[in-house]
């Protein structure tokens, strides 16, 4: 039976078991396909001349009209025939193949047609048509209507053979094409599959393009099980698909994949090129593995890549975030040395990074150095300097800086009016916080679910429980859904006024909005019980969160530690200190300081010692508060040389005394008598434009009688007027 016979025979088949079952699978039909039509024999019982007529009726009325079959409207009775046998209208586009671009005019008008009877034969052999004539972008719009009517079916039809299979792998590969494009993941598998199974390769750019969507959509074992596949068949990755795997891995935090890939891929010759390493210093500065990073940069430099922003700035970002600013400042200079240029984002990390140890004039300078470098300033190096004094308590400077935002033309966010709604907060301006929560809204910025924490969290710190419950009930209002955040900041609220039920049922309410509680919601149970004294519920609470497969870490280990030191008990916060570190728990700057502290007010400056060095050689840094802790406990025992050891060893390490730093060395040297320099010290703070507070001139004029208080006070005078003229100072 000739070819021609089989496709008719088909198609009637598929007419009738259609009429009976109308949700038969259609396509899996032994017949070939166009690829065969036009070779077929005239035969008297199938193949007339009708589709010969309808060929020349078609290129006749394209003659006469050229606009005919242009648009939808236009309208032949005399191709109805047509329309409406699959079988004919196939030979007909046979026919007609010589003339693609009519072929495809006479098929985009057949398929607006209402009479017009689908199959996905017709598409296919358009297509065929299409590639064959290297017409990809019609191609392409044939296949989006393809995926539009869900003629899911055409894949079987051009992967049983029934098109030529060089032919069929390149719709295939368009199918696939679009699939991606759309996002359609299911689609994508089931294309990938399906050409795989049957023997035909698919392109490697297609493969890429979805190991991007599966990256993209965090579905790294799809990717990875792509990739497994590309490999048994014999797809040879690229460049690109390497760096998208990587790139998968990093996201995920699966660094040790990411460096074996690496080391594959140079061992099938495929060399890594700066975006490979830009992504594998990206992720591992996520991760914090700093060091790792940096040698990576060091083999980029050998290799001859090119460094840029992108390769640095990660790894700038991850040295701030730790700290250590001394570190991040060298690479900027590194950077700068091999002509990578420091963009905004990296003059945005790194004032981030100095303002995050309050060290808001060094962040300020570096401001001004991006404008002399004219690297434009953008809204998010305003809301890191306005998020720097914010958290100073300096909101005079933050709203000066709110307005010269908007002076440069650059619109405010909603983090822009987060940062400054959470500054009132912290300075117990909770009316002004509403009232610039208002002009946000007013200025269409909508408030967010961080927005309405804040406000609740401002509400809590006042004492006023009710109003915050108003902001959280206002947010659900809003059909803005709570976050465990939000939760959380409400239960910090409850547990500070000792109310731990109300805290308990919270916790309850997260639950039945399925916000499971994580080790951050233990942590501020666990620190709230033991603030409220109750260190054995706190102790049994940290106990169940072991039974519900959470461990516990330094912040719940330090909560531990600092309410037995709050009661004396030295010996008991050093077991709690020591079963933290064997199980492999690392403490913080915050753990060694409190010990530090609670050894060094109480004499043990031996232990307090001790705990300094130890934590250093850990690799954790001290702040100013444990310097603080340290030179305390040294005033306390008139051991003052030491103190000042410890007050010049922390200025030399960029950790800028503040003003706790400078009252407690002004108390001891009063206590001593050494007026002279308790004013120096205090001199020295108004030249650094550190702010005394009470308990600083409470510390520098507890012992003068009248007499000497007047001498003082106008000594004092005399500094902060900026006076030559010293007042002579009675000791």
């Amino acid at each position: 039976m000739n070819l021609c016979v089989r496709a008719s025979k088909a198609l009637a088949s598929t007419i009738i078991s259609t009429a009976s079952h109308p949700f038969a699978l259609k396509v899996r039909l032994l017949l070939p396909l166009f690829s065969c039509f036009h070779d077929c024999p005239t035969s008297s019982s199938i193949a007339t001349n009708s589709e010969t007529h309808y060929r020349d009726l078609i290129f006749y009325t394209i003659e006469e009209n050229p606009w005919a079959f242009c648009n939808n409207k236009w309208v032949s009775d005399q191709f109805r025939p047509v329309l409406i046998d699959p079988e004919l209208f196939i030979r007909v586009l046979s026919s007609i193949q010589i003339k693609p671009r009519i072929a495809l005019r006479f098929f985009r008008w057949a398929e607006c047609q209402p009479d017009f009877q689908r199959s996905e034969f017709a598409f296919c052999v358009i297509l065929e048509i299409l590639v064959k004539n290297n017409l990809m972008r019609p191609a392409y719009w044939v296949v989006e209507r393809v995926i539009s009517l869900k003629m899911e079916g055409i894949v079987d039809v051009l992967v049983d053979g029934y098109v030529v299979p060089k032919v069929s792998v390149k719709l295939l590969d368009l199918l696939l094409w679009v699939y991606t494009k759309k996002s359609m993941i299911e689609r994508c598998l089931f294309v990938f599959n399906k050409m795989i199974i049957n023997g035909l390769l698919p392109d490697v750019k297609n493969c890429n393009r979805m190991l991007r969507i599966f990256r993209d959509r965090d579905l790294v074992t799809k990717a990875r099980e792509v990739y497994r596949m590309m490999d048994e068949c014999g797809i040879k990755p690229t460049i690109v698909t390497y760096n998208t795997l990587v790139d998968a891995y990093c996201k995920e935090g699966e660094l040790q994949q990411a460096l074996e890939l690496l080391y594959e891929m140079q061992r099938r010759g495929c060399f890594p090129n700066d975006v490979t390493y830009n992504v594998l210093i990206n992720g591992l500065s996520k991760k914090g593995e700093l060091e790792q990073a940096k040698g990576l940069i060091g083999q980029m430099l050998k290799l001859g890549l090119e460094v840029s922003a992108y390769t640095y700035n990660p790894l700038i970002h991850g040295y701030c975030k730790k700290g250590l600013l001394v570190e991040a400042a060298g690479l900027e200079k590194e950077m700068i040395i091999k002509r990578a240029s420091p963009t905004v984002a990296t003059y945005n990390t790194l004032m981030y990074g100095l303002c995050m140890l309050g060290r808001m004039a060094d962040a300020r300078h570096r401001f001004s150095d991006m404008l002399k470098k004219t690297v434009m300033p953008d809204v998010i190096s305003y809301n890191t300097l306005i998020y720097g004094y914010c958290r100073l308590g300096n909101i005079k400077e933050a709203f000066l800086l709110f307005g010269e935002l908007q002076y440069r033309n650059l619109v405010p966010t909603v983090v822009t009016y987060n940062t400054l709604i959470d500054g009132l907060c912290r300075l117990g301006d909770l009316d002004v916080a509403l009232q610039l929560k208002k002009e946000m809204i007013n200025q269409g910025i909508s408030a967010d679910v961080f927005t309405y924490t804040i406000l609740v969290n401002g509400s809590c710190k006042r004492g006023n429980l009710s109003m915050a419950k108003e902001f959280f009930e206002e947010m659900l209002q809003e059909g803005l859904e709570p976050d465990r955040f939000a939760y959380t900041t409400r239960i910090v609220g409850e547990l500070k006024l000792g109310d731990t039920s109300r805290a308990f049922r919270l916790q309850e309410e997260m639950q039945a909005r399925n916000i499971p509680p994580d080790l951050i919601t233990y942590n501020v149970f666990v620190n709230g019980l033991c603030k409220s004294g109750n260190l054995e519920e706190a102790t049994n609470l940290m106990q169940k969160m072991v039974r519900d497969g959470l461990v516990p870490d330094h912040v719940t280990c330090t909560s531990i530690i600092h309410a037995h030191l709050e009661n004396g008990h030295l010996r008991k916060a050093k077991e709690v200190f020591y079963e933290m570190l064997s199980k492999g728990v690392n403490p913080s700057v915050v753990t060694y300081t409190i010990l530090i502290h609670a050894h060094a007010s109480k004499g043990r400056l031996e232990l307090a010692l001790m705990y300094f060095l130890e934590m250093q050689e850990k690799g954790v840094f001290p702040n100013v508060i444990t310097y603080n802790a340290l030179i305390n406990g040294l005033g306390k025992v008139r051991r003052m040389d030491h103190a000042y050891k410890f007050f010049a060893e922390m200025e030399e390490k960029g950790i800028l005394p503040n003003k706790y730093t400078y009252t407690i060395l002004i108390n001891e040297n009063c206590n001593m008598g050494n007026w002279q320099e308790a004013l120096r010290l205090y001199a020295q703070m108004l030249d650094r434009k550190i702010q005394p507070d009470p308990c600083t001139h409470s510390a520098l004029l507890k012992h003068l009688d009248e007499d000497y208080r007047l001498h003082a006070v106008q000594y004092l005078e005399s500094l902060i007027l900026g006076s030559e003229k010293t007042s002579e100072v009675r000791t």
